[in-house]
């Protein structure tokens, strides 16, 4: 049966992946996009027009409760990708994190009880977690924030399990490992080295090369949101979605180096590191309670979802500014 849903962050990398599999998979979908003056609707508008005509969007600020409650008017289920993202962006920007990421996740859980919203997807992230005390991490590892980001989320997750624990929501708090593949900005590791390699660069930009990551690839990631929306035994939960295996960035970056532009060198660069502190350096993800809850696996290699994102950013370079480094 087709279940009416929101998307908050419809807009953006995830959040539009998201949406295009909701739809694909017959929901009666409404995009909550970013309000601008440009009337830009981000990744929703690159989709194609079987997809794009099938969702209804919405121009809103999470930020702002009565366009939240608006928006989540008549919608069974809500996916809450809605968020301030980038770790550099929140050490001189905390204060935006704060008004996004919790009181953002704040009006959309006040909505939800005000309007008896059957379903809640909030998402979280695995940087919650911080640089692994153990391995792999399952959803008992302690939190540790270790960026204004990561607090944030932490806040607007303990939000989530306080509403369930207070007044019975429906909530489930999502948690992905490092989700990579089409649309990522560039901002991100694996675009970052793409791009550049795409460009001919002979020197490819980075920071720290040692930490090691547990890459997700998106369409795997939409997929978790989903199987846990469809399971009433994950109300009230808190669930990793992870591969189990962790590829370090160096190790990452030779061998995009070796499949794209063998010549070219790695170069470290000091803006791009991370304060020694804030560094996560270790995530490798345990989903085995999403599995054995409900049967979600990946469907994708690591090497299918890097072909597929180094496809398109070949055919997006463009997109891409190329070398510089986003906040």
């Amino acid at each position: 049966m087709a279940h009416t849903v929101l998307v908050t962050g419809a807009d953006g990398f995830i959040g539009s992946h998201l949406t295009e599999e909701l739809v694909k998979r017959g929901e009666k979908v409404r995009a909550f996009c970013y309000y601008n003056s440009f009337g830009s609707c981000g990744w929703i508008d690159t989709l194609s027009p079987e997809i794009r005509n099938e969702i209804e969007t919405f121009s809103g600020d999470i930020r702002d409760p009565n366009g939240v409650r608006t928006a989540m008017r008549g919608q069974q289920r809500v996916y809450h990708l809605a968020a301030l993202v980038a770790i550099p962006f929140s050490y001189h920007s905390p204060d935006s994190y704060v008004d996004t990421n919790i009181k953002g996740t704040l009006n959309v859980l006040n909505a939800a009880r005000e309007l008896g919203t059957e379903r809640i997807m909030v998402t979280s992230t695995s940087e919650v977690y911080g640089t692994a005390i153990y391995v792999p991490i399952d959803e008992k590892h302690p939190y540790q924030g270790q960026s204004p980001y990561s607090a944030t989320k932490i806040g607007a997750d303990r939000l989530a399990e306080s509403f369930y624990r207070s007044f019975d929501l429906p909530v489930s708090i999502v948690r992905p490992f490092n989700t990579f593949g089409p649309r990522q900005s560039g901002r991100a590791v694996i675009p970052t080295i793409i791009s550049q390699l795409i460009a001919g660069q002979s020197e490819i930009k980075l920071g720290k090369l040692s930490p090691t990551r547990d890459f997700n690839y998106v369409k795997d990631t939409a997929a978790g949101f989903m199987a846990i929306a469809d399971c009433q035994e994950a109300i009230g939960q808190e669930l990793n979605i992870a591969t189990g295996v962790e590829h370090s960035i160096g190790d990452l970056a030779n061998e995009l180096i070796a499949q794209i532009n063998p010549s070219a060198k790695i170069v470290c660069e000091e803006e791009r590191l991370r304060p020694e502190k804030s560094e996560v350096n270790r995530l490798l993800g345990d989903a085995t309670k999403l599995r054995t809850m409900t049967g979600w696996a990946p469907k994708y290699t690591f090497e299918q979802g890097l072909a597929e994102t180094i496809d398109f950013i070949r055919n997006n370079l463009d997109s891409y500014k190329v070398g510089q480094y986003i906040l």
